[in-house]
């Protein structure tokens, strides 16, 4: 699998990520550039933020935006993530939050966090079809102490942000919820809910594409240079003069790809296994409300949904490097996480199985940035949680350029990602950290 810190360039002759979404889901294909154009705006990545970008420079500012991507739309890690449509992104708890910025600022951002599921449903609503499963979203508490950590998070959202989140008993979950997994209680926040991301990635390209941005497939950016005011894009084919440039990789941009992102970003692996559909009686065992999304509170959680046709999609943490990325212990030890949340199941028959690459920013929250002096933007850092947020990042990179006097005054706009500082010692940490949260599950202390 392409491994962001170790390749320099990402393979460009695909066209649909190897995950359950894309099975049998043809969508268009966009054309390589093969010849030499001159644009506003170019936006290098074609996952959810770049195409939210180029739809709303070209249909709000009436912007010459063209998008490259290294394979086809959605190829990246949004054609590849759960499906989770939730407000939040980064790593950060409200009482973090609070602690580092005061309560007004951490308004602001959980605003934000809400505005970003209203613009999803916004482009649903304006007819972008991506199989949408309602149900709500629970976070279950795996210690009692947690328990009492998200109903005190609850209150602080229904009281303070007008977010009616119900805070629930171990009993309540056990009843209406979730009656197959241990847990302590936990929190619902009943306007959350599922889509084909794929569908969904497809989809907004086709919006921007309609609107007049240019989108090229199969398109990887080799090099860029900024002289003379001009950012300079070159590719197998054709290359590219552009005022602006907007880096929206994420996670899938090589490390060395452009010098403002460079030792800044830590790609880390999550896999997703998708059961074959499963029996009305195992069905039945589980007891999971229909459409419902789970996710626990460990460091190194699991996330889980029930499709409309009877799988159960199963994520959690990767490999650490790409290369095992489809290992056979990588995938035993995701099915093992599996049994263990649902021993019901026994010997469940796995139907796929995937990984994409997360990008967590140094200290816990994402950027939504723009460097005036080179005329280079991005928007990274999304720590996992990022499908609602990223495509309101999109929206307002392009807000940024146009109208940055409008833009809600949060710390995402306001600085760039910190550098690692032992950049090459990223995954040798990473290593070390799972291997102390395996030894804490195996001896009860997490």
């Amino acid at each position: 699998m392409y491994d962001p810190l170790l390749d320099n360039t990402i393979p460009a002759d695909q066209r649909a990520p190897t995950s359950l979404w894309a099975e049998d889901q043809a969508q268009p294909s966009y054309p390589q550039l093969t010849q030499d154009i001159n644009i506003d705006v170019a936006i290098i990545g074609g996952g959810f933020t770049g195409l939210s970008a180029a739809f709303h420079l070209v249909e709000q500012y009436g912007v010459n935006v063209a998008l490259f991507e290294a394979n086809q739309p959605g190829w990246g890690c949004s054609g590849r993530n759960g499906g989770f449509v939730l407000p939040g992104t980064g790593r950060l708890s409200v009482a973090q939050m609070h602690k580092r910025w005061g309560e007004e600022t951490t308004a602001g951002i959980y605003a934000e966090n809400l505005a970003s599921v209203d613009t999803v449903k916004a482009f649903i609503d304006a007819g972008i079809v991506c199989d949408v499963q309602a149900g709500g979203y629970l976070k279950l508490a795996h210690t009692q102490r947690k328990t009492e950590q998200l109903h005190q998070q609850a209150r602080v959202f229904s009281d303070t942000y007008n977010d009616k989140i119900i805070p629930l008993s171990q009993a309540q979950v056990a009843a209406e919820y979730i009656a197959s997994t241990e847990q302590y209680g936990g929190i619902y926040h009943p306007n959350a809910f599922g889509v084909n991301p794929w569908k969904l990635a497809h989809g907004l390209a086709k919006r921007a594409a309609v609107s007049g941005a240019r989108i090229f497939g199969n398109t990887p950016v080799l090099n860029t240079e900024f002289s003379n005011g001009k950012h300079l894009i070159y590719t197998p084919n054709g290359n590219v003069e552009a005022n602006q440039l907007i880096l929206a990789t994420n996670a899938y941009g090589p490390n060395k790809l452009h010098a403002s992102l460079y030792n800044r970003n830590f790609p880390v692996m999550s896999s997703i296994l998708v059961t074959q559909p499963l029996t009305k009686e195992q069905l039945d065992k589980l007891q999971v409300r229909d459409g419902l999304m789970v996710m626990d509170t460990r460091s190194l959680k699991y996330y889980y949904r029930i499709l409309a046709d009877g799988r159960l999609l199963f994520g959690g943490r990767g490999a650490i490097a790409g290369r095992n990325a489809d290992s056979v212990k990588s995938k035993q030890n995701l099915l093992n996480g599996l049994k263990m949340t649902f021993p019901e199941l026994g010997n469940v028959k796995i139907g796929q199985f995937w990984s994409g690459w997360v990008n967590i920013s140094m200290d816990d929250y994402p950027r939504i940035y723009h460097d005036k002096a080179t005329a280079t933007s991005y928007s990274a850092g999304y720590c996992g949680a990022g499908l609602a947020f990223s495509i309101q990042a999109g929206k307002r990179l392009a807000q940024q350029l146009y109208e940055p006097e409008t833009l809600p005054k949060l710390p995402y706009f306001q600085t760039p990602l910190k550098k690692y500082p032992v950049a090459p010692m990223r995954r040798t940490v990473l290593h070390t950290l799972y291997w102390w949260e395996g030894l804490k599950r195996v001896v009860g202390l997490d």
